[in-house]
Parts: structure tokens; C-alpha cells; sequence
């Protein structure tokens, strides 16, 4: 084999390695997603959580409620939900009687209200 076949196989080989790892891992993250959604969503919660906490203080010793906005037709008539897109988040903490709309994609937040919560 020359210079230039042996170049061309060793690459081949890289990208092979290469695939056969990632198909590999990616595989690995839907199983642990399949068995364990719940687990996947928090870990993505807390990921929201500590970005939001780098732009505000946030309410010590409360986890909030996190709903994602998926449906802007039936929020049309609230004013908190006026410059939300589809994927922005909500977070509602129910002690601190406060909801903040935050974009995950912009790393912004873009409402912060008081809520009334009848008890």
C-alpha cells in the first residue's frame, strides 16, 4: 500500500470509530429516556432553573412549577403571555405568589407577574 491508500483507510477507519461512538451514546440517552422520563425532565428543569437564577434572584428554598408554552391561540386574551413564543417557559412559584415568563432560546426574561393564587 502506498502513502495515499494508507491515509484514505486510516480516515475511513476515524470516521467509522467515530460513528459506531455516537450511535452509541445517542442510543444510551433514549433508553434512559424510555425508562425514566421523568428523571430527563428534571435534569432539563434544573438546567432552566440555573439559567434563570444567573439573570434574577429567585426564591430560595422553592421549586417552581415550569410549564412550557406550546399554544399561543389559547393565551391570546392574557396580558403576561402578550410576547411569548411557542418553547418559552413559565415558572410559577406558588410561596412567592410569582410567575416569570422566560425565552430559553434568547436567555431572557420576558414577563415577570404577581399571581393570585385563591387558598
Amino acid at each position: 500500500m502506498d502513502f495515499m491508500q494508507k491515509n484514505i483507510m486510516a480516515g475511513l477507519f476515524i470516521v467509522t470509530v467515530l460513528a459506531v461512538g455516537s450511535s452509541y451514546y445517542f442510543y444510551n440517552k433514549y433508553q434512559d429516556l424510555k425508562q425514566s422520563p421523568q428523571v430527563v425532565a428534571e435534569d432539563e428543569n434544573a438546567i432552566f432553573i440555573t439559567k434563570l437564577g444567573q439573570l434574577m434572584d429567585l426564591p430560595e428554598n422553592e421549586q417552581p412549577t415550569i410549564f412550557t408554552v406550546s399554544d399561543l391561540s389559547k393565551l391570546e386574551d392574557q396580558p403576561f403571555f402578550a410576547k411569548a413564543k411557542v418553547g418559552d417557559r413559565v415558572f410559577i412559584y406558588t410561596n412567592t405568589k410569582r410567575a416569570i415568563l422566560y425565552d430559553p432560546v434568547a436567555n431572557r426574561i420576558i414577563e415577570i407577574a404577581p399571581i393570585n393564587i385563591g387558598k
